[in-house]
């Protein structure tokens, strides 16, 4: 099967460069309900059978016109929710940016004992990530739009996927409705088909000012 994992679109939180991980977050900046209008032509090309969101408002409200679009639901799922920044919560500074993007990919090198400072570790967040994509897979066979978060996608595909690495994914950026497309199955592996960091409708839906820790390369 195909995952098309692709990042939701601009939250006030990506403009501000503060970790916003609680439920239900924020909505969509005008940027970001421009990004989501432009996936359903950006996708028209793609046969998709499933939309699947997490449990934040941003996913289902970047998902809605795919959904209106194809006629598809979306079906909101638990698992794939962004990672919790917990005691980093709301901060914007560089140094909390870097505390908590370096957590995570330090997860996809293997070290998954190391904890969000007062939150999960790698087990917690790859066993919950991990179930949910299993449920995806056992419910479809085509290709699934998955409409998640930045560093969620991230993490999971340089732990998961077999061509790509942590460095790879710390140096790739993954913008506002920017997408990672992988193929495989659970058992099987997957394979990074894709990795497009610019938003899915075009360049020109980016915005370089944003302060945007999740989506920004590690540096």
């Amino acid at each position: 099967m195909r995952l098309l994992l692709i990042r939701h679109g601009q939250t006030p939180a990506n403009v501000l460069g503060a970790l916003d991980t609680r439920h239900p977050g924020p909505g969509l900046t005008e940027l970001g309900h421009r990004q989501a209008a432009a996936i359903p032509g950006a996708l028209r090309d793609e046969r998709i059978d499933g939309i699947v969101v997490s449990t934040l408002l941003r996913t289902q409200l970047t998902a809605a016109p795919l959904s209106a679009d194809l006629g598809l639901e979306r079906q909101v799922i638990d698992g794939i929710h962004e990672i919790e920044a917990s005691d980093l919560e709301g901060l914007s500074s560089h140094a909390a940016a870097m505390q908590y993007m370096e957590t995570v990919f330090s997860w996809a090198s293997g070290d998954l004992d190391r904890p969000m400072p007062g939150g999960p570790n790698g087990h917690d967040f790859f066993g919950r990530f991990d179930a949910a994509i299993s449920s995806i897979a056992s419910g479809h066979d085509g290709t699934v739009a998955v409409v998640s978060h930045g560093a969620a996608i991230r993490t999971w595909a340089a732990a998961r996927a077999g061509n790509v690495d942590v460095d790879y994914a710390a140096e790739h950026a993954l913008s506002n409705t920017g997408v990672v497309i992988v193929s495989g199955t659970v058992l099987g592996g997957w394979t990074v088909e894709e990795w497009d960091g610019e938003p899915i409708g075009g360049s020109t839906l980016r915005d370089p000012s944003a302060d945007d820790p999740t989506g920004d390369t590690l540096g």
